[in-house]
């Protein structure tokens, strides 16, 4: 499968498009106003904590206060033994100073048993034991700010280079999934141990995708990275004023550095960036840190949109409508709401050939390819429920989720797939660490206030005779009542309900007027008392 890459930049933001085949596959969008946090480290304070949510709220610098659970809190390991014949009261003592050593960064330490050598984790995990307000915390955001919540924070810090994380509280060398084969794995997790030792890194590594089958030299050279940037982390942490109550600390890198270091790799063919400064900036960062795709940097300086000329637009504003049309005639309706996503699946005018059973297959099938796609262009996260067709037979089934599992295989979050429910469900969640599409373009409407429905101007007459009604018992003196609605409202009450309209003025014995207003919605009214 080939890849490109198109950037694309204004004096607004920066847009990164993924395309798979000339299909756009997923879309990166950051306003430059509205910089994503994910990835910042900050050194905060906390404001408040929550024994009954095992959670923190943590200043951050930014409009709302971030969250911090007390799961997303390191632990530190610190290889300490004890030997047989030391008291209990040593060992308590030590554990005292090792509290007090590391209260300020929150670390909760772990208890070195007097019988082993092995280190035992705290049975203090209660968050009001590790916390306390105006206390000052290193952490980093793992989600931002979405709608009315603020960042989500973790102090397992984690800093990645091209082929590799650096966890500074952890001593674990882990290897991506996405890397098939024992012998590279092996191979890699040896060479690190081994390079870890040598530049004498204290923490843990993950290898990332990227590391499959690079040289030896190509990961020390990131080690050697990321060590000097922690080693300027911890520095500037040191440096913070103490009547701060928050600093940024690290900044992650922008969305095109990003987009490099992140989402090139041997099968991306070009990157192509519509911007010359960016350009420059971009082939400056490949050449120091991913080479290889450095001769497949290209400035785009052609005078028609880069987006257009590759339909990128075209799709982003299909990526917004509720319904998805297949090939075969079928299509997918798509509703995201605050708990969860639906995604309903449907044969619309596709018939098939043999059978409705063949029909229904066939029609799902398509539509694994389809949902696939639209998660990660759409960029949905959390619960998400699948509505199959119904399908008879399990064979079927088995298929239709196999060919998801597949599909979702080229997606770079985090996926969870039940089985087909007796119902024809399936739910799945999908890692969320930023906005969906919608969320990051769109609000919700004005009118309908994000309902996706407004009311029938039937609704709207009804409701306005017994608004009349009402002020007609709470007020004397009125002689006349003058309406002031939506043209189709108006045109209602004069048409279809103008014997009602009659009736009323009858039974009141009060004139009705009616005034059009044309910057009403269709639900907006004024009853005015003359």
């Amino acid at each position: 499968m080939s890849e490109e890459l198109l950037i694309n930049i204004s004096p607004m933001e920066s847009r990164v498009a993924v395309l798979d085949n000339g299909v756009l596959g997923e879309i990166y969008i950051e306003r430059h106003h509205k910089l994503g946090l994910v990835g910042n480290i900050y050194l905060g304070t906390v404001v408040r904590v929550l024994p009954g949510m095992q959670a923190a709220f943590v200043d951050i610098g930014q409009s709302r206060t971030a969250f911090l659970h007390v799961n997303d809190m390191q632990r530190e390991p610190r290889p300490v033994a004890e030997k047989k014949n030391k008291s209990q009261d040593s060992t308590n003592n030590e554990r005292t100073i090792i509290d007090a050593a590391t209260d300020e960064l929150a670390i909760t330490p772990p208890v070195v048993s007097a019988q082993s050598t092995e280190v035992v984790p705290v049975t203090k995990t209660l968050i009001q034991h590790r916390l306390h307000e105006s206390q000052r915390i290193l952490v980093q955001v793992t989600k931002d700010q979405l709608g009315s919540k603020g960042a989500r924070l973790t102090t397992n810090i984690s800093l990645p280079s091209r082929y590799l994380v650096y966890l500074p509280s952890s001593e674990h060398i882990g290897i991506s999934q996405r890397i098939d084969g024992d012998e590279e794995r092996t191979r890699l997790k040896t060479e690190l141990a081994s390079l870890m030792q040598t530049v004498n890194l204290k923490g843990g590594l993950i290898a990332r995708t990227a590391a499959e089958r690079v040289p030896v030299d190509k990961l020390e050279e990131d080690i050697y990275y990321l060590l000097q940037l922690w080693r300027t982390i911890c520095a500037r942490r040191q440096e913070m004023k103490p009547n701060q109550s928050s600093e940024l600390i690290y900044q992650e890198l922008s969305l095109p550095l990003r987009s490099i270091r992140d989402l090139v790799h041997a099968d991306t063919e070009k990157v192509v960036i519509d911007n010359e400064q960016i350009y420059e900036q971009v082939r400056y960062f490949a050449k120091e840190f991913v080479p290889f795709v450095y001769d497949r940097i290209v400035h785009y300086t052609a005078e028609q949109s880069l987006f257009d000329v590759h339909r990128v637009e075209d799709d982003l504003r299909d990526a917004l409508k509720r319904r998805v049309d297949l090939k075969s005639g079928g299509y997918l309706i798509i509703d995201q709401t605050e708990a969860m996503t639906t995604i309903d699946v449907n044969t619309g005018s596709f018939v098939g050939a043999r059978s409705l059973e063949d029909t229904v297959y066939k029609t799902n099938l398509e539509a694994t390819h389809a949902i696939a796609r639209q998660l990660r262009l759409r960029n949905l996260g959390g619960i998400i429920i699948l509505d199959f067709i119904d399908m008879l037979e399990q064979q079927h089934k088995d298929d239709i989720l196999e060919s998801l599992q597949a599909q979702l295989t080229q997606d770079y979050a985090k996926t969870k797939i039940t089985q087909v429910s007796e119902l024809g469900l399936v739910e799945m969640t999908r890692k969320r660490t930023r906005e969906s599409l919608g969320q990051q373009l769109c609000e919700p409407c004005s009118t309908c206030q994000g309902r996706g429905f407004v009311k029938t101007a039937e609704t709207v007459c009804f409701e306005i005779f017994r608004e009349i009604m009402r002020c007609a018992r709470t007020y004397n003196s009125p002689k006349k009542f003058t309406v002031v609605a939506h043209a189709a409202v108006i045109d209602l009450l004069l048409t279809s309900e103008s014997d009602t309209v009659a009736d009323l003025e009858y039974l009141l014995g009060r004139v009705i007027t009616f005034d059009v207003e044309n910057l009403y919605t269709q639900e907006q009214y004024d009853i005015v008392l003359d």
